[in-house]
């Protein structure tokens, strides 16, 4: 998840006020929504008819059917190689700990030079590292210790094209194409991490984990090739300034609009209490009452809902996009909610694909406002702060939750982190400059 904003957008960017804007959608109910474009605009307006972003879709869509196949395994490596639990955690956060401290870097680098050239970059070095790991693991030498240094390598390569190939986006479609761009990108990587999820499992049962492995070094080097294909046009050189102090430009843009700021602390919040409802309490639960196989189940549900979200985003266009995207957040509380009562399984589906639902919408909504009220030389750097603020605060989340559920018991906790993530996302919704941020009006066709 990443999320801000204030209304006093700079008009000299190009940014429009809106927080102040007035007019007959501000009456739009929950956020409103555009009205449907006639079928000639849509038509006009399509993403995929930009070679350039059919490139970015290809490119971003085969890594994260790679990326969804390498941590299963890379789990299955660890421990046949006679790793603890423990020794699998470490792994595992030395690619999240590294990516985190590397990510804002990376958005610096993204606003001063070729997006397109650090993906490709960052693609190719992370087909070599992955080659690497799984020739080690096919040969046998590869140790519990090597493959945590190899994570943290991965991670630091993984934040090095991140905010970039978030904010290239932009610069692949026209302006009234770009909510379709960012619905069909966040689809198409929804679905190939299911079916990810699901190959990986076949792949290492039949093949083991190098060939495995080899496959995800496959993919970037298919997504490098994507990714050489893209043709965008470059942005205008910004002026030349030291590492601190482009980033300290990054953290003014942030704090210069409230809804980002605020949004981004809410992801704090979030992500603190719901990092160990999935990643602890969740499983034990559910796999205690319902079997092994129900947590599968529910984090198949949880996709599904992602996809469900992306659909429905394709074409729902809420004049208020964060009031409506906010709003839908609110249902991620359904998930920890409905595992905390003594209700049926299938309620317990339900409520992981509302969350799923609930989760995307929001997801969409919130990259479309950073990427209309951001400008263009500052969005990797604002995509950076975004996505460390949302998750710094999970590893945290992760390691307390365990003493924490032990003194108030596994149901209490659920309890309590459905209703701070309910109650948080209400609180985010009181400021008018998240109620009233509205989609730009080249968006509003018909």
């Amino acid at each position: 998840m990443s999320r801000g904003a204030s209304g006093d957008m700079d008009e000299t960017a190009g940014i429009r006020d809106a927080a102040g804007a007035d007019g007959p959608a501000a009456d739009l109910g929950s956020g409103g929504s555009v009205p449907g474009p006639p079928a000639s605009a849509v038509l006009d307006a399509r993403a995929w008819e930009s070679p350039a972003f059919r490139w970015l879709l290809a490119g971003r869509t085969v890594v994260s059917l790679g990326s969804a196949i390498a941590p299963v395994a890379l789990a299955l490596a660890v421990l046949h190689l006679g790793g603890s639990a423990t020794e699998l955690g470490l792994v595992v956060a030395a690619y999240a700990l590294v990516e985190v401290l590397t990510t804002l870097l990376a958005g610096v680098i993204g606003d001063r030079f070729s997006r397109t050239l650090l993906m490709r970059g960052s693609a190719a070095l992370s087909c070599v590292a992955q080659t690497f790991v799984a020739v080690a693991l096919l040969a046998d030498w590869a140790t519990v210790p090597l493959l945590a240094v190899m994570g943290g390598v991965n991670g630091a390569l993984a934040a090095l094209a991140g905010p970039s190939s978030r904010a290239v986006v932009a610069q692949t479609v026209p302006e009234a194409a770009l909510p379709n761009a960012i619905s069909a990108l966040r689809l198409s990587q929804n679905t190939a991490m299911v079916l990810g999820f699901s190959l990986a499992g076949v792949l290492v049962g039949f093949f083991g984990a190098g060939w495995a492995i080899a496959v995800d070094a496959a993919t970037f080097a298919l997504a490098g090739l994507c990714y050489t294909a893209m043709k965008v046009a470059p942005l205008a050189a910004a002026e030349s300034q030291s590492l601190l102090d482009d980033l300290g430009a990054g953290a003014r843009e942030v704090f210069r609009h409230t809804w980002l700021w605020l949004l981004i602390s809410q992801a704090l919040i979030y992500h603190l209490v719901y990092g160990g409802v999935q990643g602890v309490v969740g499983p034990i639960v559910i796999t205690r009452d319902f079997g092994e196989e129900a947590w599968g189940l529910a984090l198949a549900a949880l996709m599904v809902g992602f996809m469900a979200g992306g659909v429905i985003s394709l074409r729902y266009r809420p004049t208020r996009l964060l009031f409506a995207g906010t709003t839908m957040l609110a249902l991620t509380a359904c998930f920890p909610l409905a595992m905390a009562l003594d209700v049926p399984l299938p309620v317990i589906l339900l409520g992981a694909f509302v969350h799923g639902l609930g989760l995307e919408i929001f997801s969409v909504n919130w990259d479309l406002a950073i990427q209309e009220q951001i400008p263009p030389d500052k969005l990797a750097r604002v995509f950076a702060f975004d996505q460390v603020g949302s998750y710094v605060m999970r590893p945290l989340g992760l390691a307390v939750v365990g003493p924490v559920v032990q003194t108030t018991g596994e149901r209490t906790w659920l309890l309590v982190a459905a209703g701070v993530m309910a109650g948080s996302t209400a609180l985010a919704l009181i400021p008018p400059s998240v109620r009233n941020l509205r989609r730009r009006q080249a968006d509003q066709v018909g």
